[in-house]
């Protein structure tokens, strides 16, 4: 017997041996559900407040919980410490609110007991709300840059960035957008009774539509707002509308058409493989992560837990960037509200107060859930087309700092001297999370000129489309402004977020 258990406890002391420990993480996550843009203020609905607090209850369980199932080495688990998070948000009531929503599930409110504090008078004095605990977010103006690595951070590196804008436009002179243009262009008229009565003019319609910020910032001058119309509407109408005009049109195999052609859409404004500027998100994302994640190391875990809010398109950047696809053919398509990815710094090696692994002991690890983490599965896969589901840190920050954009010299020499915050004499910098993807090539035509074209073409097929519309709806165009929507009907949003 004694022999026999001797084999027992040999066996086992490997496996308590190899013991896995989170350093820490990085969640970039989207916003829960929100009201439609064609009534401002946008604001965030009970629904969306409900999906991330639920996601951050869930992380809360996997990460920060006494009991959690994969706690994060030192976290303080009820008591929030303000040194071991970071978290931040642009300015967007939006994404502000499904930060603060998201912390809450992350740090519920703690009650009587650690919710008080007795003051020098001997009276004890209540946390309000049962203790609620208020987690500060930090509130980034949309920028274009930094001055230098690590002073600060932004979540929309589309913003102000000449060729970012160039590229994307060159998707609609693509012989891909062509094609499916012409191929889709009696699906869409079938469609249209869904979407016609709810609007009284042409206008109206393109201002609900989803849009790309890119398309809409050369187009802002004409009012015109055109990507995914028709499945922006149904989609919001399907979440929140009881009833829908002519929804014996929306089959399952329509939807699911809607749904297909308006993630391939997104993704070729957010991606493309021979021309990287265009998901410039991407490439500031990858640097956010990298730095992030190295101040957890360098700080030995301290800030434990980082959190970035940001849009789909973010997501969709980074995906093609990192080669997510390869692993995934959903990784080309608009996640869900409430989706977020997640970086995990783990080591197999000793941690505890006195000993700290060196950053040849910790891995990364890459997962993502389409949708309210804990009803969507919280799953792995493998970056950048290989194999293996955790990395060496080394391998990868070498491959981020292939595409990473994390500073301002660098963001400038991609985006081309005419962006916003850049000029003539601005240089690229290189090195860890701040190198630069391969800018467009404007073919031997200046950028000016180049971005003119882009726009005028895109123009031209644009409004062929409003006059189509116009002929098939009996729309007729008025000034900005002097339309009014039908109150019925579908609900519409704009906006990439």
């Amino acid at each position: 017997m004694v022999h026999i258990n001797h084999l027992i406890l040999s066996a086992v002391l490997p496996v308590i041996a190899a013991q896995e420990t989170i350093l820490g993480v990085y969640i970039f996550h989207r916003h829960g559900d929100r009201s439609t843009k064609s009534y401002p203020p946008t604001h965030l609905t009970d629904l969306g407040y409900a999906e991330v607090f639920q996601s951050g209850s869930f992380y809360r369980s996997r990460y920060v919980d006494s009991n959690a199932s994969n706690p994060i080495f030192g976290i303080s688990s009820d008591l929030v410490k303000g040194s071991q998070l970071s978290v931040q948000s642009p300015t967007d009531d939006v994404l502000q609110n499904s930060a603060s929503g998201f912390l809450q599930g992350l740090y519920p409110p703690v009650g009587a007991t650690l919710g008080s504090e007795t003051v020098a008078n001997g009276s004890t004095v209540q946390s309000p709300l049962g203790g609620y605990q208020l987690i500060p977010v930090s509130v980034l103006a949309p920028t274009s840059a930094v001055s230098q690595p690590g002073d600060a951070v932004w979540l929309e590196g589309t913003t102000g960035c000449e060729n970012a804008v160039i590229s994307s436009n060159n998707y609609f002179l693509s012989q891909d957008f062509q094609n499916l243009t012409s191929k889709t262009a009696s699906f869409y008229q079938s469609i249209l009774p869904v979407v016609n009565n709810t609007f009284t003019t042409a206008t109206d319609i393109y201002k609900n539509a989803y849009a790309s910020k890119l398309l809409l910032r050369v187009l802002s001058l004409f009012n015109i707002r055109l990507t995914s119309i028709v499945w922006d509407l149904v989609q919001v109408s399907l979440i929140h509308n009881t009833t829908i005009q002519s929804s014996e049109l929306l089959t399952p195999s329509n939807i699911l058409q809607l749904q297909t052609l308006s993630d391939h859409h997104e993704f070729n404004l957010a991606y493309n493989a021979s021309d990287p500027v265009r998901a410039i998100d991407g490439a500031v994302l990858a640097a956010q992560v990298v730095q992030a994640l190295n101040a957890t190391i360098a700080g030995k875990s301290t800030p434990s837990i980082n959190v970035q809010l940001g849009e789909y398109a973010n997501f969709l950047a980074f995906f093609g960037l990192a080669q997510l696809p390869a692993a995934s053919v959903n990784f080309t398509g608009i996640n869900n509200f409430a989706s977020s990815m997640v970086f995990e710094l783990v080591t197999n090696s000793t941690v505890n107060n006195t000993t700290y692994p060196s950053t040849d002991d910790i891995s990364v690890r890459f997962l993502f859930a389409n949708g309210t983490a804990g009803q969507a599965p919280l799953n792995s896969y493998p970056l950048f087309g290989q194999s293996q589901i955790e990395l060496p840190w080394s391998n990868f920050v070498s491959e981020m700092d292939k595409f990473a954009i994390g500073s301002q010299d660098a963001w400038c020499s991609t985006c081309g001297a005419g962006s916003t915050a850049c000029n003539t004499t601005t240089s690229a910098t290189t090195g860890s999370s701040s190198s630069s993807p391969t800018a467009h090539s404007g073919g031997g035509i200046s950028r000016a000129v180049d971005g003119v074209i882009g726009a005028m073409v895109t123009l031209a097929v644009i409004l062929a489309l409003v006059a189509a519309l116009m002929l098939v709806g009996g729309f007729r165009l008025v000034r900005k402004g002097t339309g009014t929507a039908n109150n019925g009907g579908v609900v519409g949003t704009t906006g990439k977020a």
